[in-house]
Formats: C-alpha cells, sequence, structure tokens
C-alpha cells in the first residue's frame, strides 16, 4: 500500500515527465480534468499529534484488508502550470509551451 499523496506526487511527475518529452512534438493536448479512483484504507495514529491517513489498497490486496476500513473514493485534479513572474496559472499543455493564438 502507499498512501495516497503518493499517488498524487507520482501523477505529478509522470506529467511532468509527458511536458518534457513532448516539448517538440508538433501535436498536442491540452490537460483537462484529472479523475482518479482508488480503494482506500483509513487508518488512525493515536497521541497527542493524532493523524489519519489514506491507504491506496492494490486490487490485488484488496480481500486482504476487507476486515479493515475501507472506502472507494473519487479524486478530481484540475492540473495547472504556474505562469513566471507570478501572473498566476494557466491550463497545461502536454507537449510544451502555448503558441501565439492556440487556443
Amino acid at each position: 500500500m502507499i498512501e495516497l499523496s503518493d499517488m498524487i506526487r507520482e501523477l505529478r511527475n509522470q506529467l511532468t515527465a509527458a511536458l518534457t518529452d513532448g516539448a517538440d512534438e508538433a501535436v498536442r493536448f491540452e490537460l483537462g480534468p484529472v479523475e482518479l479512483e482508488a480503494t482506500v484504507a483509513i487508518s488512525r495514529e493515536g497521541g497527542a499529534d493524532a493523524k489519519v491517513r489514506l491507504w491506496v489498497v492494490d486490487a490485488g490486496a484488496n480481500g486482504k484488508y476487507a476486515h479493515a476500513q475501507t472506502q472507494r473514493i473519487t479524486v478530481t485534479l484540475m492540473p495547472k502550470a504556474e505562469v513566471p513572474g507570478g501572473a498566476g496559472t494557466r491550463p497545461l499543455l502536454i507537449g510544451g509551451e502555448e503558441v501565439e493564438g492556440e487556443r
């Protein structure tokens, strides 16, 4: 099992790799909403700094955690890229920088 935050971090890494890989390609894609669906096991840690963690359950291990508290969740992410100079964000284009009049 991995933490949900690790799964989102890996997605971010994969999207970054796709941006880099497509930088010199003629065909580009505007990245829209990304939906992640996962079965998660919920664990709680006691103590003064009690935490609740969401662990993504591998499909093959789902039966193993049947006795644990599991939930099916869907997370919708709206990927954006920072505009240089602190001018906000823009939708991501897989394949490099936006060309004048592209949208």
